[in-house]
């Protein structure tokens, strides 16, 4: 019994932390906004339908799929 309330308590409050997104405690915004930049995918991906997104000194390979598809690989 002890257990299933303690998973009941650490499940709610991962719940919750998962629902707050910026430190300043707004909720996250589920669907593209009016203003968020937008750019075409044939213009990000080029003719050979793939690129390489730096982000915090890592490397992701972003390619197009052969049905259309956008994977994102580490």
């Amino acid at each position: 019994m002890i257990i299933i309330v303690t998973l009941i308590t650490i499940f709610n409050t991962m719940t919750s932390l998962d629902n707050i997104a910026a430190t300043d405690g707004t909720p996250p915004k589920p669907h593209p906004q009016p203003n968020d930049r937008r750019i075409s995918s044939k213009s990000l991906l080029g003719p050979e339908g793939r690129v390489i997104i730096e982000h915090d000194g890592q490397h992701y390979l972003l390619r197009q799929t052969h049905a259309g598809k956008l994977i994102l690989t580490k």
